[in-house]
């Protein structure tokens, strides 16, 4: 039972990370203010979390993961209402 335990904070150790690899992967585009492309790194590196998430058992990581991999749909939705708004 010991293994199992460890076995789990393993994956969900795994899952927060491919998380935080997700946000890595934005940040270039907000702290230079131009457009790399490592933000597709989050339709490889979340799915993974999600899967690592799964095999813990943990939804918060799940939902996590989730969020980013849909982030670009997330920022594009959030872009354009803040457009409108502007003009």
């Amino acid at each position: 039972m010991n293994e199992a335990i460890r076995q789990r904070k393993t994956y969900v150790s795994l899952s927060l990370v491919c998380f935080l690899l997700g946000i890595l992967s934005w940040l270039p585009n907000f702290l230079f203010q131009y457009g790399f492309a490592y933000w597709m790194l989050t339709f490889i590196i979340n799915p993974i979390g999600i899967v690592f998430g799964v095999f813990g058992k943990s939804k918060f990581c799940v939902i996590l993961n989730v969020i980013m991999t849909f982030s670009f749909f997330i920022f594009m939705f959030v872009g354009s209402i803040i457009e409108a708004f502007v003009h």
